[in-house]
């Protein structure tokens, strides 16, 4: 029987690749946000959830804020800004730079505007030299904005985030549980798989082929008798150039692709996944309005 009696609303924003869905995959404990080391990985707004407790924390964890050079890319900064409303806190994630990006000024704007709470959180401590180098950081940040609270951590290590989820607790309010026990994200599992897919991608094709890619799952069903689960998976590119690197020579890059991505979603179903790729030439559909919606990334 759950104890919740409390929650907490926490967006995670910042610039691309700071490690926004590192964190929030490893406060959830799990994968819930695909990662990768190129930029604007993350287009949607994904929830991750966190029981602790008597308190239900749902992190939301939004696009790296950039200047958009497409319908798709106003549509992520649109995520971004409106995810700042009806929170109970922000989470500003920053590198440990020593100075205030474009990026980062924007979203504390935003922050003062919203006039809601922000913690500052410098992440990967990991890969500084001499801890007195966050300092500057620090100061830097500091004299930019009042944070509430400012906690240097490494998301890839887990350092300080059990200190960072014990500030939280500041923010949780009086209310019924939002989601059901053993719930660690809003995604529906067919989303979930297509964003893996997604992720292989990003790591095994070069330059700007996979930005140009959107992945839909038009099966996806479960087998009575064995559990097993079918998934019939459509890859859109943008050219049929870009096609013929994603499936390669004797189509051996999209069964690498799709190999990687079988394993993950096994992992993450718990049980064995047959899937069927294709991939399809759609031409500049990251400007086409209609597309966009119909593949998920909707303005609430």
């Amino acid at each position: 029987m759950s104890n919740i009696t409390k929650t907490a609303m926490i967006t995670v924003c910042g610039r691309p690749n700071v490690g926004k869905s590192s964190l929030t995959n490893a406060l959830v404990g799990e994968k819930v946000a695909i990662v990768s080391n190129k930029a604007q990985t993350t287009r949607n707004r994904i929830y991750g959830i966190v029981n602790r407790e008597d308190t239900q924390y749902i992190l939301l964890d939004t696009p790296g804020l950039h200047k958009p050079k497409s319908a798709l890319g106003d549509y992520m900064v649109k995520v971004v800004t409106s995810s700042l409303s009806d929170v109970d806190c922000a989470l500003l994630l920053v590198e440990p730079i020593p100075h205030v990006g474009g990026p980062e000024k924007a979203l504390i704007d935003r922050i003062r505007e919203e006039k809601i709470p922000c913690i500052l959180c410098i992440n990967k401590i990991d890969t500084v030299a001499k801890k007195d180098d966050l300092l500057a950081v620090i100061a830097a940040y500091s004299e930019a904005y009042d944070f509430d609270g400012i906690f240097p951590i490494s998301a890839r290590t887990r350092d300080g985030l059990d200190e960072l989820l014990d500030e939280f607790k500041k923010y949780a309010v009086e209310g019924p549980q939002l989601f059901p026990d053993g719930m660690t994200t809003d995604q529906a599992d067919s989303q979930v798989c297509a964003e893996i897919v997604r992720e292989k991608m990003l790591r095994c094709l070069d330059k700007e082929i996979p930005h140009g890619t959107a992945v839909e799952v038009t099966k996806f069903s479960e087998r009575e008798d064995t559990g097993i689960i079918d998934l019939d998976v459509t890859i859109y590119c943008e050219k049929a150039s870009h096609k013929g690197i994603i499936i390669g020579r004797g189509g051996e890059m999209l069964k690498r692709i799709s190999s990687a991505a079988r394993r993950d979603i096994e992992k993450f179903m718990g049980t064995k996944v047959y899937m069927e790729t294709w991939v399809k030439v759609k031409e500049n559909w990251r400007d086409n309005p209609n597309f966009i919606r119909s593949q998920g990334y909707n303005e609430e």
